[in-house]
């Protein structure tokens, strides 16, 4: 990652801080804020949002930004990968991940994040790009750090 997304990492970190800690009455509204201000300060973001798990092979969409989203993921794609799986997953080129989900024919990378409760996957955090190679594994610690802000509304 260069340097001047790892500035703005940590600024947008420090900025969603201050809008949710203490403020947000809600996971849903947490949530959105986090989306809000994501998808408005980075700007290879295309759709940057959260899918809730409603059962074991299936996610509902829950608050973003961009394009209209699928509303229901169901069987395979990325986000169900990373909830299946707990663990990030950065796609460098969407066309190449077997069993994608195309909830909009223009993203080209991909990466995912899982929110933990217990045990238990709740929601990925799906951030899509139109550009391929937009996502590294540098990318997942920070936006990590970012979601850390939720675990009190989990």
């Amino acid at each position: 990652m260069d340097a001047q997304r790892a500035a703005r990492y940590e600024r947008l970190t420090e900025q969603l801080r201050g809008l949710i800690e203490g403020k947000s009455p809600s996971l849903q509204a947490a949530m959105a804020t986090i989306c809000a201000v994501m998808h408005a300060k980075m700007q290879h973001h295309s759709w940057t949002g959260f899918y809730f798990v409603a059962e074991e092979d299936e996610l509902h969409v829950g608050p973003y930004q961009g394009p209209v989203a699928c509303q229901i993921l169901k069987g395979q794609g990325v986000c169900l990968h990373a909830a299946s799986t707990q663990t990030p997953v950065v796609v460098p080129d969407v066309h190449a991940f077997p069993g994608h989900i195309a909830c909009d024919a223009r993203s080209q990378s991909e990466i995912v994040l899982p929110l933990v409760k217990e045990g238990r996957v709740v929601a990925v955090f799906d951030v899509d790009s139109t550009e391929l190679n937009q996502f590294s594994a540098s990318d997942i610690a920070p936006l990590a750090k970012i979601l850390e802000l939720l675990t009190p509304y989990l």
